[in-house]
């Protein structure tokens, strides 16, 4: 075998879930080999290099050997070569820093300490002194 379409490769490679959006993830530009956008059908060799983005990374491949076939992921690393550089790497762990950090508030579920504040809050309301039993109705009158 000396050739191999990138989407089937892409999928064996475990990089995406399906084949499918192994294909999308080409036909949107986010494939490309030696600098050059690949479409699906693309064949590739041992030896390219395969540059995958998945925002807000790109990730790049050096191709060790071809196969159609999906692979155990202990297998990956005798088919291809993770040469990601370190810098785009860093970026993975930024987002994941700053998802917690950058939250605005009202958005999504809240903190505990939101959830303390909140608590207090709404005891204070119910505990505020005021004896409604006035309002009952005095029907025996």
């Amino acid at each position: 075998m000396n050739e191999v379409r990138i989407d089937k490769w892409l999928w064996a490679m475990r990089v995406f879930k399906t084949r499918t959006v192994a294909t999308e993830a080409c036909k949107k530009g986010r494939v490309s080999v030696g600098n050059v956008v690949a479409k699906p059908s693309r064949t590739i060799k041992v030896g390219d290099t395969v540059c995958v983005r998945k925002p807000p990374v790109t990730y790049s491949f050096r191709v060790k050997a071809l196969t159609q076939n999906r692979l155990g992921a202990r297998l990956v690393p005798d088919y291809m070569e993770n040469i990601t550089p370190q810098s785009e790497l860093d970026l993975l762990d930024i987002v994941r820093i700053s998802g917690f950090i950058d939250r605005r508030k009202g958005l999504g579920r809240p903190t505990k300490r939101e959830g303390r504040e909140l608590s207090k809050f709404t005891d204070s309301i119910s505990d505020d002194g005021w004896d409604f039993d006035f309002l009952e109705d005095d029907s025996d009158e």
